[in-house]
């Protein structure tokens, strides 16, 4: 976009004042009244959708501050694809220009201002930061650049509000550097997400603590190409005294500059006004002596704000503990590190701790949490980990990305649709994937198992560690559980920290979380457990004392009472400070300069021990439609976004969003993204208009466990399940078909919550199709006790004549059932269910084909002989008789049909002959195929039989799944019964030939074997067994997964 191509109706372009990669500067006159004016636009034609979240935020917030230092916003316009900021132009340039210009003329070495200059430009911006402060903004990107001079009359304002916050504190989230919001050279430790802390105001300071070591030095505090390198800078390492680079400027200043570093916002200056104060010294003294004296700092920095520091209190010896963990892994190690402690108890704060030692082992942090309300979501925590992890991967160059994707696809071959179908987002690295047969029995679950620990491995490596944080263990799926176990087992993981938080208290010997930690240990995994204990006395009064700036036998007497009230609970302190502030038992005395609290008063408070109960009462403070948007927001989850919230409460999204706002501004619910400033003006709408083709819309999470809790306790008991009825009844209208499946669980356990409220019989209907859908899905994810779940839900809800009324549903659904109790490990159950569907269906083929499932379960608990009679009894339903007595006979029979049906036909042949189109038969050689396990181990002549009608049926009918395995089982045959190895040999190469046909990987391991062993040792020179058998070592590993 170049400067001739440059129009916008009612503006007269006059200059190009700067051309970024992704803005353009123009000055410029507006025609109607010709005021100067300055336009800024988006370079790209297409701006995506984060780009014009932040053009519209810098508007939002600039337009409501009117300040003399900050450049007034006049409009906001649209122009082309996105947007034209139009702001006042008070002849204005950036201060790294002015410096460069300044320096050019009067200084011998360009790039640093003089003392004197410097003092006055920096009292300046803190008068600014000051107003911003007092008017809750953080700027989040105070730099040279974003701070324009009048060269002619010094004036100083502040640019650029786009990535501003309105909030009083924000939680950065763990993402890549190369997309952290801000200048990373600027960027305060807390702004990129790995410090265990939160960003407000004191964030600024630090960007301005950069900005002025830049002004007085000429260079930056940190310098280095690789943006994680400088993340590690800005958290961990000291940066260089301003006067050891430039010997004019006073050590005092250095120390200002240095106090403005801190890496800890509580060591920063806690007040703008404070800060203003000493640089305000500095310049007097300069003035009035010529030189800059020492002096102490901070005597006049005095917060007003009640802010309750974010520092760990009582936890060194934890987080050490935790650290060494971590150094452990990163020396090839694998551990499974427990934290374990109440609800409340700072468990993901120490937890947290690890983000230091990661960014410096160059390692992955991802963490997923299991939810108290979707506790039959297969391998939610999981899933939300690793859809981060992909988000991480994806914000990486395209070289970068390109060697992810080469790694994944070696690791996972052509099964990657079998994580895909877990983990959508892979499919955005490694693109779109083959399908997968869906096998049955415990091989769904041991490939499911194995890829995923492939998959792992990916990123387990010395280059990167891989760090996964599971949170609230205690409501996690049996599915998760036993993939846990399955990654502390493998020998072969290198590089793993699995950190696993749970409430001990909410857990007892026989819950499936220990029981799986204690099948862990058996299998001599590396666990370590850290339990966290309320806070002592000591420590709750540091954290007081700190909270209120007073020595520590001021606070003891405060801190008496909140022990006594909260137990030493973090959580619960923290948040009865609050309210001790927010209803004016903390107060600010301007006048003495320090905090006080009526003792007396919270003496006489009547207040509830229990924590939950405590923050209901605080949410109740809250406007009426807050609280409502929360009780919903609660039902959804501990995560849920705009758009699902929206729906459920039957609203716009902006109105949901400006309900929400309240809740945002307490704390109580926490952004996960930026996005949600796209609607904070109420007016995110109304760029409707613009083709936005990445429209995203906002996530949020509650503050904690508790929190949700609490809103969800504001629903009365006797309209909390008719509440997710609802919420499930619209989610269900809104969800489009096509989206159903990806959204089955959220919309199915909704739905399920209510479902005694549901009246008809066609809601109920549709509700026991949707649990099929749910409980399939879970199936192929090997979560198997979910899907029980939602069968028997699905099989409730059907009515008591469905065998008549609701056949087809009825009968898949008790199909599905059977067979996933019988994955479960409930054969008892399982059987029974089958027997009903014998009993109930009305075709043969119907009554045939659940017997495959019944000697499958025969056959895993080795009653071979119950085995063979369940695949005579379905044989017997398809008109096929199999013999109980004279098998010799009956298999000569066969023989001899074998050679009638060849007729002729070359073996090889055979390979090119249609799929069979008979149900009937296709079922029936899968009953054969079946059978010859436990023949082979019950009786021989069975399974040669077995084997005999299985090769006669393809031999007539065509090929299906079955057939390489059915072909060289003959082959085999011939070899042992008839000795004619060439025969033997044929039939097994046809094997071999139809296993690309049919892409079945656990049947190609074991016909590879059964070949390699079998039949090619008898007709072909040792050499070529070898190259064979070379080729089937490659797959023994897998083999030994799939068909055990």
């Amino acid at each position: 976009m170049g400067n001739s191509l440059v129009t916008l109706p009612g503006y007269r372009i006059v200059e190009q004042i700067y051309a970024g990669t992704r803005t353009l500067v123009y000055r410029a006159i507006r025609e109607s009244d010709s005021y100067p004016v300055v336009i800024k636009l988006l370079r790209s034609e297409y701006p995506n959708f984060n780009e014009l979240v932040q053009f519209r935020n810098q508007y939002t917030i600039a337009k409501n501050l009117d300040s003399p230092g900050i450049v007034r916003p006049l409009s906001l316009e649209i122009h082309r694809n996105g947007y034209a900021l139009i702001v006042e132009d008070f002849g204005g340039i950036s201060l790294n220009s002015y410096v460069a210009s300044f320096a050019g003329r009067e200084q011998k070495t360009p790039g640093k201002l003089p003392i004197a200059e410097f003092l006055a430009i920096a009292i300046q911006i803190v008068s600014i930061l000051d107003f911003l402060i007092r008017h809750r903004v953080i700027h989040k990107d105070i730099k040279p650049a974003n701070i324009l001079i009048n060269p002619t009359s010094k004036q100083v304002k502040l640019i650029d509000f786009s990535i501003a916050s309105l909030l009083p504190r924000e939680t950065q989230t763990l993402t890549s550097p190369n997309i952290l919001e801000g200048t990373l050279a600027y960027l305060s430790p807390e702004q990129t997400g790995r410090m265990n802390r939160g960003i407000d105001y004191r964030s600024d300071f630090y960007s301005l603590g950069v900005t002025c070591f830049e002004l007085l030095t000429g260079q930056l505090p940190f310098s280095s190409e690789d943006a994680m390198e400088l993340v590690h800078c800005h958290i961990a390492k000291l940066p260089p005294s301003v006067h050891s680079i430039n010997p004019d400027i006073p050590p005092i200043i250095s120390e200002i500059v240095n106090k403005l570093m801190a890496k800890n916002a509580e060591d920063r200056y806690q007040s703008a006004l404070g800060l203003k104060h000493d640089l305000q010294t500095c310049l007097y003294q300069l003035k009035e002596t010529g030189k800059i004296e020492g002096f102490e700092l901070g005597k006049r920095d005095l917060c007003d704000r009640f802010l309750i520091p974010e520092k760990l209190y009582g936890r060194q010896t934890e987080v050490e503990t935790l650290l060494t963990a971590f150094d452990r892994i990163s020396s090839a190690a694998t551990e499974l590190m427990l934290v374990a402690g109440f609800s409340g108890i700072g468990k993901t704060a120490v937890v947290n701790e690890v983000h230091k030692p990661i960014v410096r082992q160059r390692g992955y942090f991802i963490k997923g949490k299991f939810d108290q309300f979707q506790r039959n979501i297969p391998f939610s925590a999981f899933v939300q980990a690793f859809r981060d992890l992909m988000g991480q991967l994806l914000t990486e160059n395209d070289a970068q990305i390109k060697e992810w994707q080469q790694k994944i696809i070696l690791a996972l071959g052509d099964q990657g649709q079998v994580i895909i179908e877990v983990i959508p987002e892979l499919e955005r690295i490694i693109g779109k994937q083959p399908p997968v047969p869906e096998l049955s029995g415990t091989s769904a679950q041991n490939r499911f198992n194995l890829l995923f620990q492939k998959f792992i491995q990916v990123f387990t490596t010395k280059e990167h560690p891989l760090v996964i944080f599971l949170d609230d263990l205690q409501w996690a799926d049996s599915a998760s559980l036993k993939l846990m176990q399955l990654l502390m087992s493998e020998t072969d993981t290198r590089y793993l920290l699995l950190i696993g938080a749970y409430r001990d208290n909410e857990v007892s010997p026989a819950h499936p979380l220990i029981l799986t930690l204690g099948e862990i240990q058996k299998a001599d995994a590396t666990i370590n457990t850290i339990n966290l204990a309320p806070l002592n006395q000591t420590d709750l009064n540091h954290l007081i004392a700190d909270t209120l700036s007073c020595s520590s036998e001021l606070a003891l007497p405060l801190t008496e009472l909140v022990d006594l009230k909260t137990k030493g609970n973090p959580f619960f302190a923290t948040q009865f400070l609050k309210s001790l502030h927010e209803d004016g038992f903390i107060t600010f005395n301007f006048e003495a300069g320090y905090w006080q609290c009526d003792i007396a008063k919270v003496r006489e408070l009547s207040l509830t021990d229990d924590v939950v109960e405590f923050m209901a009462i605080q949410l109740e403070k809250l406007p009426e439609v807050t609280q409502e948007v929360l009780k919903l927001a609660a039902c959804i989850g501990n995560q849920f976004d705009l758009g699902t919230l929206s729906i459920v409460q039957e609203k716009p999204q902006t109105e949901t969003a400006a309900d929400l706002w309240k809740a945002l501004q307490e704390g109580l619910i926490i952004p996960v993204s930026e996005i949600y400033k796209f609607f904070q003006d109420g007016d995110g709408e109304a760029s409707s208009q613009l083709p936005i083709t990445d429209y995203q819309l906002p996530s949020y999470k509650f503050l904690h466990d508790r929190v949700q809790q609490a809103a969800y306790s504001l629903i009365p008991e006797e309209r909390k399940k008719f509440t997710h009825l609802q919420i499930g009844r619209l989610l269900l209208i809104h969800t489009p078909e096509k989206e159903r499946e990806e959204k089955i669980f959220e919309i199915v356990n909704q739905l399920n919550y209510g479902v005694e409220f549901i009246p008809a019989t066609a809601e109920k209907e549709e509700l026991a199709q949707l649990n099929l859908i749910a409980a399939h899905k879970a199936k192929i994810s090997t979560a198997y006790g979910a899907a029980c779940s939602y069968a028997t839900v699905g099989a409730k809800l059907l009515a008591a004549d469905s065998w008549d009324t609701q056949y087809e549903l009825t009968l898949a659904l008790f199909r599905e059932w059977a067979e996933v109790e019988y994955l479960n490990g409930d054969f008892e159950r399982s059987q029974q269910l089958i027997r009903q569907v014998i009993d109930k269906a009305k075709l043969p083929l119907e009554k045939a084909e659940i017997h495959n499932l019944l000697i499958l379960q025969y056959t895993t608990l080795n009653k071979f002989a119950e085995a063979i009679q369940a695949g005579r009894e379905g044989l017997r339903l398809l008109g096929i008789e199999f013999t109980e007595t004279d098998f010799r006979l009956a298999i000569q029979r066969e023989m001899e049909l074998i050679k009638e049906n060849l007729a002729g036909r070359e073996i090889a042949d055979l390979a090119e002959e249609p799929e069979i189109s008979s149900p009937e038969k296709k079922v029936a050689v899968k009953l054969l195929a079946n059978i010859q396990a436990p023949g082979y181990f019950y009786n021989m002549d069975v399974w040669a039989l077995a084997n005999v009608k299985c090769t006669n049926l393809l031999i007539e009918y065509g090929n299906c799944t079955e057939a390489p395995f059915g072909y060289t089982h003959y082959g085999i045959f011939n070899n042992i019964e008839l000795e004619d190895y060439q025969t033997g040999y044929d039939f097994g190469c046809l094997g071999m030939k139809l296993l690309d046909r049919f892409n079945d990987l656990a049947q190609k391991c074991q016909v590879y074997m059964e070949f390699s062993y079998y039949i090619n040792t008898w007709v072909k020179p040792a050499k070529l067994t070898q190259d064979i058998e070379r080729i089937y070592s490659c797959l023994w590993f897998i083999y030994q997964h799939f068909s055990r």
